[in-house]
């Protein structure tokens, strides 16, 4: 797990020294073991590593291959590297480190562009291929690492962060279609735009190549998700899922330092615990690391289960419980970690546990994000569930189901009505944001809006909007960030591609049984846990106790949207007590990365 820096001359001048270490530098957190760089012409990288794989020099990145007729600045784990290692060395390939980064190198050198979907892992990298005279850049399947680019003064430059990209720029200007989408919708990382206007992401799945003799560049997508025959035997759908999700842990267990597991006490986070606690001391001796954000709000409170959890697993659990102090002091350095707003308060739980595995020297956490979009986990899937159905079993469902849903029949005929209308849930949204002005509300992605209601009639366009649009990205984005500001390598299971797919294809009526959601996981791990976990109805995760955090700051909030000018521009009036706390929170949210980033508005 690194972080890499690149820049590209396009009016083909060298490019200086201090240009390319001052923008690796601005990711040091990412990578505080080593660092490096590669100058060629009018082009050069940078890079910043973190030790996880082959502790010793021969990681050292750039990482030149074949008398530089490749060089790589890589960030990412390559899960499946031996095995891949083991098929290069038979067809006659040499090496001469233990590290994935060589594996990748020699994978593009015997399959060219083809080598990624040879990989099983989360990467961000561009090659240098000298011969065609060509970056090759690509970003992961689902996006669990991030490439960011710009195009700007005589400049193709590219980062795994913004901030990056910003020097750059004379001044950073706010995209407004996606402030909007984000204020109004609730969206974000949904496209290739950001927040910052004329910076983009590399979108998951993606190839990027760039032709350094004419300073061109094309961009195509490598990987999708597509709907197939569903598995409709229960036993085969569970066995299969079980054997994938093992396989997928046991892959992210591979490393040269500590590894250890988030544990919410939820579904998803006990099955990663319970699984890898096991193949983790038989290989290592130990008891496997579990940290927990315990919640001050009593309602959101899940220790309870961790602590369960962690007796039936014999882990070594680490509890923290972030205070309002530690809410209050971090907001400016969250905000400017993330560097984008975002959703609400419940990321810092995750921010406090990644600070707490640097402290206590776990520098792999596994965690448990990709369940919920994968097996039907939240609560809007039962309308898209419903209407698969039909009528009279959905009826049926409904009457069988209501013991173990929490959602009752009003609630999800709710559901329905408002998701799969657009017209009705953007004037409900044009009402409750009545403080935002006509020119700015009718910037929003209006076109993503009635794409989403669409998609919101079938389960398998569902999932995948969320997989790639509207839901995942931001989870990926803020794990990324929470764990490399502390130096961490965040790895997820659910998110392998094989286990997803299993997953995808396992039958609807499976994932959805009886009124439990994720059946399918509950089913592979009930007997690993106790049933007061496997069977639990309410859900959590790493919730914050948001309001009471937000009323601590009631002052702050209001100060600090009154000095927006951002706000001020986008918005009529406002009386900001009568805004409910999500609101509230994209505003100031706003206000204050408009303030840390020096943001303006044209």
């Amino acid at each position: 797990m690194c972080g890499i820096s690149g820049i590209i001359n396009t009016n083909n001048k060298t490019v200086e020294k201090i240009e390319i270490e001052k923008i690796n530098r601005l990711i040091s957190h990412r990578g505080p073991d080593d660092e490096g760089y590669f100058y060629r012409d009018n082009f050069a990288f940078g890079h910043r590593r973190l030790s996880i794989l082959d502790l010793s020099s021969d990681g050292h990145q750039p990482m030149n291959y074949k008398d530089e007729k490749y060089t790589i600045t890589y960030n990412g784990e390559i899960y499946n590297y031996i095995e891949l290692k083991n098929e290069l060395s038979e067809l006659g390939y040499n090496f001469n480190s233990n590290t994935d980064t060589e594996v990748i190198l020699a994978s593009y050198d015997k399959w060219g562009d083809d080598c990624v979907s040879k990989f099983n892992g989360m990467w961000a990298f561009s090659i240098y291929d000298r011969e065609k005279e060509i970056l090759f850049c690509s970003r992961d399947r689902f996006g669990i690492k991030p490439f960011y680019y710009a195009e700007v003064e005589n400049k193709f430059v590219f980062g795994s962060e913004i901030k990056q990209l910003l020097p750059f720029y004379e001044s950073n200007y706010v995209n407004k279609t996606i402030l909007m989408d984000y204020l109004i919708l609730g969206y974000e990382a949904h496209t290739n735009e950001t927040f910052f206007k004329n910076i983009f992401q590399l979108e998951q799945g993606h190839i990027l190549k760039y032709n350094l003799k004419n300073h061109s560049y094309v961009i195509n997508r490598f990987y999708d998700i597509n709907e197939s025959s569903l598995n409709s035997e229960e036993d085969e759908s569970i066995e299969s899922y079980k054997s994938a999700l093992e396989r997928s842990i046991n892959l992210r267990l591979r490393s040269d330092v500590k590894v250890g597991t988030c544990l919410s006490g939820g579904l998803d986070s006990s099955s990663i615990a319970s699984l890898a606690a096991k193949q983790y001391k038989d290989d290592s001796g130990q008891k496997f690391t579990a940290i927990h954000a315990k919640s001050s709000q009593k309602s959101n409170d899940e220790s309870e289960y961790a602590k369960i959890v962690s007796e039936h697993c014999d882990l070594d659990l680490n509890i923290v419980e972030p205070t309002e102090e530690d809410f209050i002091k971090h907001i400016d350095e969250v905000i400017y970690t993330q560097e984008e707003p975002f959703g609400s308060p419940s990321i810092f739980m995750q921010y406090f546990v990644m600070k707490k595995a640097r402290e206590i020297g776990c520098t792999v956490m596994l965690d448990g994000q990709g369940g919920d979009e994968t097996l039907l986990g939240y609560e809007r899937y039962y309308s898209a569930y419903l209407i698969s159905l039909g009528f009279w079993k959905s009826l049926q469902f409904i009457l069988n189901s209501s013991k173990n849903s929490k959602l009752s029949i009003k609630q999800l005929i709710m559901y329905f009505i408002y998701f799969t209308n657009s017209k009705i849930r953007l004037g409900r949204l044009k009402k409750k944001n009545s403080f935002i002005s006509s020119k700015y509300f009718d910037m929003v992605s209006k076109e993503i809006v009635e794409e989403n209601a669409k998609n919101y009639l079938k389960i398998f366009n569902l999932q995948r909007m969320e997989i790639f649009k509207t839901q995942m990205p931001h989870l990926l984005k803020y794990e990324d960030r929470n764990s490399m500001k502390h130096s961490i390598e965040a790895r997820l299971p659910f998110i392998d591609y094989n286990v997803l797919e299993t997953a995808l294809n396992i039958d609807n009526n499976f994932k959805i049984k009886q009124g439990w959601t994720k059946y399918i996981l509950r089913k592979t791990i009930e007997k690993l846990l106790p049933d007061n976990v496997v069977w639990r109805k309410n859900k959590c995760g790493f919730e914050a106790p948001s309001s009471l955090w937000l009323k601590s700051i009631e002052a702050d909030i209001e100060k600090s949207i009154f000095n927006s000018k951002i706000i001020k521009e986008i918005t009529t009036s406002i009386d900001i007590k009568k805004l409910d706390n999500k609101t509230r929170w994209r505003l100031f949210n706003i206000s204050k990365w408009e303030a840390l980033y020096n943001v303006k508005i044209d």
